[in-house]
């Protein structure tokens, strides 16, 4: 097996940048994942580490050694591609058995015939080994592309988003297949995906790539519970975070934060690092599980609101409620029997709130003595 070093990459396509001084570092037998939005730079950084494309600046290095030189059948990489790829005028068996063919990983023939049955079974295609990819759905197109990677036994698996135009059902299944396939195999895995469920459910790791440019590298838990700016916080979870303009107000020792035409506590750690930060105004998130509603006042702290949308989602839905003009958004069980315009009251659980400067980044991320932005303050 293997791990990826990538440093100081960067290339553009004509005067458009597509990825910028990008650095970062995959472990051996990690499954990683490249998240972003659609024209993000993930799949041109996926192609530079194959060596489908150069970069214009940076290296990229396998089990320490720079591959820069290495044409990308010397690579040793296994890639899957979004729009499967497939040979359409041989079998689903001719397909996955192709990379056992070639001059490089030709295989005796009882091997070629065993691995194949063994990777068909897994993905559970095997009962699809004689048709043509004009027979099969997408989601079995894209399984026999999985199949043809799998096949052999790379040092590292590339994957462009995979199972991306899979239907919801079988999507679900698959995150579950590719985990375990994933510890079975004990292989290397950088995995692009716009999906943050596929981020968060895959990953052992995960880098947020935005506009070229890599916002965080971090755990699943980390990049959701501890987001370095407000795009990685507002990336991830369904409903978004909940985002706040606040402005700090001092009573006698203690600090509060002041928005929706109210005042409330701040945990009295954080209210350290504001003093010795010096900041006033700020933006807070929390998210809908960290916001409650009632039907009658529970505390103190707790705002009228009025409901402005109900989207029912099966057993859950969405809730939106209007609090000063401000919409707030929670994940609630879809029989409540709420109407719209019914007045509720909310409370916020200030304890999870995050809390980001006016440059929308985490105050707990602040420039350490190494001259990076990373956190260095835990709350």
């Amino acid at each position: 097996m293997a791990d990826i070093k990538v440093t100081n990459i960067s290339k553009h396509f004509k005067n458009e940048i597509a990825i910028k001084n990008i650095n970062f570092e995959v472990k051996d037998k990690e499954f990683f994942i490249l998240f972003g939005p659609a024209g993000a730079g993930k799949t041109t950084l996926l192609n530079i580490i194959a060596g489908i494309h150069i970069p214009d600046t940076g290296n990229v290095y396998m089990n320490g050694k720079c591959i820069d030189p290495v044409e990308p059948e010397d690579r040793n990489v296994a890639m899957v591609f979004e729009d499967y790829a497939l040979y359409p005028h041989l079998s689903v068996y001719e397909n996955i058995a192709s990379p056992l063919r070639s001059p490089r990983y030709r295989q005796p023939k009882e091997v070629l015939d065993r691995e194949v049955k063994r990777v068909a079974k897994t993905l559970r295609i095997d009962w699809l080994l004689e048709r043509n990819p004009a027979e099969l759905s997408n989601g079995q197109r894209q399984r026999v592309g999985l199949g043809r990677a799998l096949v052999r036994s790379p040092e590292v698996f590339l994957m462009d988003e995979p199972i991306t135009h899979l239907d919801a059902k079988l999507r679900h299944q698959m995150r579950a297949e590719l985990k375990d396939m994933q510890k079975n195999l004990d292989t290397t895995t950088i995995y692009v995906t716009h999906d943050y469920l596929e981020a968060l459910s895959l990953g052992d790791r995960i880098a947020v790539i935005n506009k070229g440019e890599i916002e965080q590298i971090g755990t699943p838990e980390e990049i959701f519970y501890k987001p370095a700016n407000e795009f990685v916080a507002s990336a991830f979870g369904e409903p978004e975070i909940n985002m706040f303009h606040a402005q700090l107000v001092s009573k006698k020792e203690e600090m509060k934060a002041r928005f929706l035409n109210n005042e409330f506590s701040i945990p009295k750690d954080i209210q350290l690092i504001f003093r010795k930060i010096g900041i006033n105004n700020l933006r807070i998130g929390l998210r809908p599980k960290y916001i409650e509603y009632s039907f009658v006042k529970k505390a103190d702290s707790s705002i009228i609101g009025k409901v402005s949308n109900f989207e029912p989602l099966g057993a859950k839905a969405i809730l939106t409620i209007e609090v000063e003009n401000v919409y707030i958004r929670l994940l609630v069980s879809s029989d409540i029997g709420i109407k719209r315009n019914q007045e509720l009251f909310v409370t916020l659980q200030m304890d999870n709130a995050i809390f980001f400067d006016g440059n929308g980044r985490n105050i707990l991320w602040q420039q350490s003595d190494s001259g990076r932005r990373e956190l260095v303050w835990e709350n």
